[in-house]
């Protein structure tokens, strides 16, 4: 494709954590980018129905503006509790099933794409260990958060200096689910819930989010409240998307990585 910077319909926007400061990431949505069509801009989802070359172009952007000349990681998304240990590059047609990511190897840039669940992005900055996590309600629910931080630890991170962010997804507001949904988390979960239509209530995945890294002994966590629901012309969205009967989505990146 080969579009330069100044072929894109707008700036790409980088979002970026006070939290996280001086560690090299963001958070991406869709302004700038390539893609075309219902998933314009910054699509860097490889499942979109979206042309291969603009999606690989999305992403060579998206990374060169966090850490230029990093070799970008990503995994397999599954919704899983799983996290994996990441000392090199692979193929994208090798890439582990997994829903997190974690490194100590500088010149990596961990990936993961989201389009409504919380992208999270961890780092012990003191012991030089980063990690990426996907966390939608089921992964979260079953454990991705823990197991990201745990894994950290293997790599010399301590729990008590970890910061992390939690990126834009699907806010309270917008997130409507039915009794079984509330169920299925627990009544150790209802604080997480507010009341919405009548046998429906209002999840906040975000908070959710937030209780579980402070359960696996984050030091710090920010969640920035950005609602990818809500502002279709900034954040791709899962659910939005199946509401307008739309055949697909974007998805949006975000990315963490050390520098050499």
């Amino acid at each position: 494709m080969n579009r330069s910077p100044a072929a894109l319909a707008e700036p790409v926007e980088i979002i970026r954590s006070p939290l996280l400061g001086k560690v090299h990431h963001g958070f991406f949505g869709r302004r700038g980018g390539v893609s075309r069509g219902v998933v314009s801009g910054l699509n860097a989802g490889l499942g979109a129905l979206d042309d291969g070359e603009a999606v690989a172009e999305n992403r060579r952007i998206a990374s060169a503006t966090v850490l230029p000349g990093a070799a970008l990681v990503t995994p397999y998304q599954v919704h899983s509790a799983d996290a994996v240990i990441v000392d090199q590059p692979w193929a994208l047609d090798a890439r582990p099933h997994a829903d997190a990511l974690v490194t100590d190897r500088p010149g990596l840039l961990l990936g993961i794409v989201t389009a409504d669940c919380a992208p999270v992005l961890l780092a012990d900055k003191e012991a030089g260990v980063i990690g990426a996590a996907h966390a939608g309600w089921r992964g979260a629910f079953d454990g991705v958060i823990a197991a990201t931080v745990e894994a950290m630890e293997k790599l010399g991170a301590q729990a008590g200096r970890i910061k992390a962010a939690i990126g834009p997804c699907i806010a309270q507001q917008s997130y409507e689910v039915d009794e079984a949904f509330r169920q299925r988390i627990g009544a150790a979960g209802d604080r997480f819930f507010a009341a919405g239509a009548a046998g429906h209530y209002q999840f906040d995945l975000e908070a959710f989010v937030a209780h579980r890294l402070a359960e696996s002994g984050a030091a710090q966590v920010e969640p920035l409240g950005l609602d990818t629901y809500g502002d279709a012309a900034r954040f791709y969205s899962y659910r939005r998307a199946t509401h307008l009967g739309q055949q697909t989505y974007g998805r949006q990146i975000s990315l963490i990585g050390l520098a050499d």
